[in-house]
């Protein structure tokens, strides 16, 4: 080969521009299929991963603005279908997938995120029926969360009405579809348990799509309803529509419809059990009637109501039994305590100084400290003396004492 027909020579930075010009004009749009695996949430917002299959791979990235759009979360292990042109980087040489869209394989986004919010919220026990509150049997004040013009609002408040008028309504009105009603939702949840004497709170609305009811399983709601301090009724669409926020709310109600039944009792049915309770309550004091008269009459055909002076008859017996015992005991009480008194009078008497006195005998006492006199050293010249006589005193005094010699004793003498 000659130099004239040898190919032109060129630059690292004309090679590659080369390259990425026939690249980006052969594969502007491509719809690839893949696993993905490596996948990184940048703190900006982008999302970089590979996306793979048996035999080769591909780096891709999705940016910010395309990523927060996605209903589902990307995954390792996840097989997608992506969509997006392919772009070279001159500066490193290499060439990647740029996603401007991703659907899961087999399922659709919006299946696919219900699922992932499911198992993330079951795995945090948001669903667990021990967080599950009770709703107060006669709620004074509910605050419903929803479209204030659909036909759902106009059907709850006709059936709270025709139910249970006491309780108070207040809506708090937010829209139920499209991409700003969650948040928006979230907001109405949280303000309606700020409303003073709010008791209960019901968000919903009527049925739709899929994506009309994807408000409801947006996880922003369910984190408001899981964190709101009233008890939460959640009423999303028709039976057959099973919502994030369903799951997660305190009581789930098939329809809007059915939402008002379940936090409101019936007035009729409360009348017709008023009505009950009060036969019942008149069957029951007639019969306590009754039987109390019919204790009444047995009671009054026995004899002692027959002839109640009976009644006294074995009593007095007992009371004149017993008056008779008590008086004999008395009379002889009396006559023992009157002999004693005669015998003790006897004692005394003979030992009264007065009998020795009437016998002959005197006493005689100092008349000025009244001691008595039994010894001749008690005595003095010109001592002042009492002497008592059985009959009388005599005031004397003493000239003269003269002691009164011992008489011999027996003992020998020596």
């Amino acid at each position: 080969m000659s130099a004239w027909d040898a190919p032109a020579q060129m630059t690292v930075s004309e090679l590659t521009r080369q390259i990425k010009d026939l690249l980006e004009a052969n594969f502007d749009q491509v719809v690839c299929q893949g696993e993905i695996s490596n996948l990184v949430k940048a703190r900006s917002g982008h999302v970089y991963f590979t996306l793979k299959d048996e035999r080769a791979q591909i780096s891709a990235v999705m940016w910010k603005t395309r990523a927060s759009r996605l209903k589902f979360d990307l995954q390792d292990g996840l097989e997608v279908v992506v969509t997006g042109p392919v772009e070279v980087y001159p500066p490193r040489g290499s060439y990647q997938l740029i996603v401007e869209q991703a659907m899961p394989q087999g399922l659709g986004p919006l299946e696919l995120a219900f699922r992932q919010l499911q198992e993330k919220l079951a795995a945090e026990g948001l669903f667990a029926p021990e967080r599950k509150r009770p709703l107060p049997r006669y709620p004074n004040r509910l605050a419903l969360v929803t479209s204030p013009t659909g036909a759902a609002v106009r059907d709850m408040l006709q059936v709270l009405t025709r139910r249970w008028p006491l309780t108070d309504v207040v809506v708090v009105p937010v829209p139920v579809q499209g991409p700003t009603a969650a948040p928006k939702i979230a907001e109405g949840l949280k303000q309606a348990a700020r409303i003073p004497g709010v008791d209960v709170i019901l968000t919903g609305r009527g049925g739709g799509s899929l994506e009309d009811l994807w408000p409801f399983n947006e996880e922003i709601v369910a984190r408001a309803i899981a964190a709101s301090p009233i008890p939460v009724v959640s009423a999303v669409g028709h039976e057959i529509d099973v919502s994030i926020a369903d799951l997660v709310a305190d009581r789930r109600a098939l329809t809007p419809s059915e939402a008002a039944e379940i936090i409101v009792p019936d007035r009729a049915d409360i009348q017709r059990w008023l009505t009950d309770q009060k036969f019942r309550l008149e069957n029951l004091l007639r019969q306590q009637s009754e039987q109390a008269r019919r204790v009444l009459d047995l009671l009054a055909q026995r004899r002692i109501f027959q002839k109640p002076q009976e009644l006294l008859t074995e009593p007095r017996r007992r009371c004149d039994d017993l008056e008779a015992r008590m008086s004999q005991r008395m009379q002889r009480q009396l006559e023992t305590s009157g002999q004693k008194l005669q015998s003790l009078t006897a004692q005394l008497e003979a030992l009264s100084p007065l009998r020795v006195l009437a016998r002959g005998y005197t006493m005689t006492q100092d008349a000025e400290t009244g001691a008595v006199i039994s010894r001749i050293d008690q005595v003095r010249p010109g001592q002042q003396m009492r002497t008592r006589l059985a009959d009388g005193e005599v005031i004397s005094t003493i000239d003269a004492a003269t002691e009164t010699p011992s008489a011999p004793s027996d003992g020998k003498q020596d």
